[in-house]
């Protein structure tokens, strides 16, 4: 769970390094470096701590190099130190390279006891150096049976080949060598690369953001590829053969996209960008002649979609709440069978599924390795996959039969807003769609389509309570327990409500279903904790009102989510927010607005690094 740049060309390397870390900032980090070839060796520089040290060092004694790789790491095997810090330099006595990676060796302890058993020396306690040794005595090996031979890259080509091969677990590897100046090495397993294809120049980098404004031209690699650099050429091999054709494609992303603009922090533009994002999810997908929505990507006839039994969700964190919302949105516009499943749980519970179970992986980044291995099991056992995803061409989007794109736009902010909302439209366009081809009538798919082109201009209205909300966040932000109550549609609301405060300002919070409170939540209740009750109007109003009251008899505060209009909940609730009034299936989506808010509000006023919250990294890439 960290971040990988590399640079070959004619620009000063360390100028985009620099500046593609800061791009990679979002995906949680401890320590970073970066390593040249200057004068035929190895300049290495690292730092614990955040890009601007790593800067500073790098500004006291800077290169000239225009080749170079650059890394930000999220800690897993040691602690952060400048000692485990990557790059990693690999060799026995001589170093002759410097090493960064992404992901987790798992057999990293058995293939260190027999480096060290032939002598090679450890400076870390990192997985990643093991690699870096490894690949180094295979060079060396070859180097020197040579006999005299000038040596050439294939060389490091073979050597990397034979190394990743002994590898059990997940790698993105970018690779630099004495031996060769005028290469970058890279290779992938589980862990994304993209490549940058410039004018005499390439880029590397884990995700597309570092690349936005320098090219617009990339290549993804694929799992058990090898790529080799050069300022004017780009070779990929498949590790088990030789070399393979790689397409070229169109980077979809626009500069403003990855700039805060004339917002404080990346979540806060993320939250304001949801009326946008959403539009953008819906774009050409919903057809009013047919009352229904229009997927281009699911690979599955109507004819297909009409046998499946049961459909699986399979998900973390914030889009294992988007797909609770699914779950509830499917059952009740569909009439499917629903079941939601942790994907670390999946992997490895092996349920019995009937063979007309269709299963769906929700992740925003589309990396996350628990989703990945899950989906991964899933078609192992013959299931159709598909997945709701953010990145094209991410390794989820790649191993689906097929999915759903979420258009949402790049999101920064560890803390995730605009993706989760537009999971849930996703969602809700999904019910519509197998509900069209079930049970569900023309008029009322009709109305469902007029209630989504409407749903961009309520969110619009919800994000203008943000002074409102700033004010209430200023009365509760010392507490340091809240809890978040909803029932039906908005119990996984109230997740999501609990999980955001969680990540960005380290309060404890818990969200539970209101009802549930009675038998033993309810004990936690007092003065010091307030309790947000998501209780827009519908059916189950009375019942949650209820529930209300009973947090109220006991001392407890309350912040309401109320719909507009709702005058009674002012008598009862210390604070109300307000949102329109939208029919309940799409409550989920606005009531989260104002959640998203208050916790922004109360972290900002803690004093929390709210884009990179501590221990939290954006894409989860190691189990």
């Amino acid at each position: 769970m960290c971040g990988i740049v590399g640079y070959i060309g004619n620009r000063v390397a360390q100028d985009f390094l620099l500046e593609g870390l800061r791009r990679l900032e979002y995906r949680g980090y401890d320590s970073a470096g970066i390593a040249t070839i200057e004068d035929d060796s190895i300049k290495l520089t690292k730092s614990v701590g955040r890009i601007a040290s790593l800067a500073a060092e790098v500004a006291e004694d800077p290169s000239k190099s225009t080749l170079g790789i650059g890394h930000t790491r999220w800690a897993t095997h040691g602690a952060a130190t400048l000692s485990n810090a990557h790059p990693h330099l690999g060799g026995a006595d001589t170093k002759i390279l410097a090493l960064a990676h992404n992901g987790v060796i798992e057999n990293f302890a058995e293939l260190r006891s027999q480096l060290k058993a032939r002598g090679f020396d450890f400076k870390s306690e990192t997985d990643t150096e093991v690699v870096a040794h490894m690949i180094a005595e295979r060079v060396q090996h070859r180097l020197s049976e040579s006999n005299g031979k000038p040596p050439t890259q294939d060389i490091a080509i073979e050597a990397i080949k034979e190394t990743i091969g002994q590898l059990r677990g997940t790698f993105g590897l970018a690779i630099v060598f004495k031996q060769w100046p005028d290469a970058i090495f890279a290779a992938r397993l589980g862990s994304p690369l993209v490549i940058g294809v410039g004018d005499g120049e390439h880029f590397l980098a884990s995700d597309a953001q570092p690349l936005v404004g320098y090219t617009d031209r990339i290549v993804y690699l694929a799992d058990h590829q090898v790529a080799v650099l050069k300022s004017g050429s780009l070779e990929v091999a498949h590790r088990d053969s030789g070399v393979v054709s790689h397409d070229v494609r169109t980077l979809d992303i626009e500069s403003n996209d990855v700039d805060m603009g004339d917002y404080d922090h990346y979540m806060l533009k993320e939250i304001f960008e949801q009326p946008e994002a959403i539009r953008n999810t819906m774009r050409g997908r919903l057809s009013e002649d047919d009352a229904t929505a229009v997927f281009g990507g699911l690979n599955l006839t109507p004819q297909d979609l009409r046998k499946v039994k049961r459909i699986v969700f399979t998900a973390c964190g914030t889009s294992w709440h988007s797909a609770l919302v699914g779950e509830y949105l499917i059952e009740d516009l569909a009439k499917i069978p629903v079941e939601v499943e942790y994907a670390s749980e999946l992997r490895y519970r092996n349920p019995p599924m009937e063979h007309d179970t269709l299963v769906f992986a929700i992740t925003q980044s589309g990396e996350t390795a628990d989703t990945l291995a899950a989906l991964r099991e899933m078609k192992r056992k013959g299931h159709p996959t598909l997945a709701v995803c953010n990145v094209v061409g991410s390794s989820v989007a790649q191993e689906a039969d097929g999915g759903i794109y979420l258009h949402a736009g790049p999101e920064i902010g560890v803390a995730s807003t605009k993706a989760y909302s537009s999971q849930c439209v996703a969602l809700t366009m999904l019910a519509l769609y197998l509900g069209r081809i079930g049970h569900m009538s023309y008029s009322k798919g009709r109305k469902m389509i007029s209630n989504l082109q409407e749903l961009p201009e309520k969110i619009e209205k919800a994000l203008g309570e943000n002074d409102k909300i700033r004010e209430i966040a200023s009365r509760f932000q010392h507490c340091e327990n809240f809890l978040y109550l909803g029932r039906h549609y908005n119990f996984p609301t109230a997740l999501e409500g609990a999980l955001k405060l969680k990540e960005i300002s380290y309060i404890h919070a818990e969200g539970y279903p209101a009802a549930e409170m009675k038998h033993g939540p309810i004990a936690l209740v007092d003065k010091n904790t307030p309790s947000v009750f998501v209780m827009p109007q519908g059916f189950i109003y009375e019942k949650v009102m209820s529930n209300l009251e009973e947090i109220k008899a006991r001392g407890g505060p309350v912040i309401a989510i109320a719909a507009e209009g709702d005058t009674r909940i002012a008598e009862v609730a210390d604070e109300v927010i307000y949102i329109p009034h939208v029919v309940e299936y799409l409550q989920p989506i606005v009531a989260a607005i104002p959640l998203q808010l208050l916790s922004y509000h109360i972290a900002v006023m803690r004093g929390c690094d709210v884009d990179k919250p501590r221990n939290l990294a954006k894409s989860v890439t190691v189990e």
